[in-house]
């Protein structure tokens, strides 16, 4: 039997160690990162505005109670005739 390529084999066992170590390095400078979806984004920019909204009707309440609270029939009757004609 023959035996081919006797020495070295190409094997050097510190570049093994140093692939290591550079592997764990570059596991190691990973950082977590967080990202907020499209639906998160409307869900915080609704809970905004529910926060007005609580607060006009609020508001409304209590000028309802206080009696300073005017209706203006015009604009009533606007709105509902723009209602019905794009129905």
């Amino acid at each position: 039997m023959k035996i081919h390529h006797v020495g070295p084999m190409n094997v050097n066992p510190y570049q093994r160690q140093y692939n290591r170590l550079e592997k764990q390095a570059s596991s190691a400078n990973k950082k977590d990162q967080v990202e907020i979806s499209e639906a998160a984004k409307e869900l915080q920019e609704a809970a905004k505005w529910e926060s007005a909204r609580q607060e006009k009707v609020e508001k409304l309440k209590q000028q309802v109670q206080n009696g300073t609270y005017t209706i203006d029939p015009k604009a009533i009757a606007k709105s509902m005739i723009r209602y019905y004609r794009n129905q």
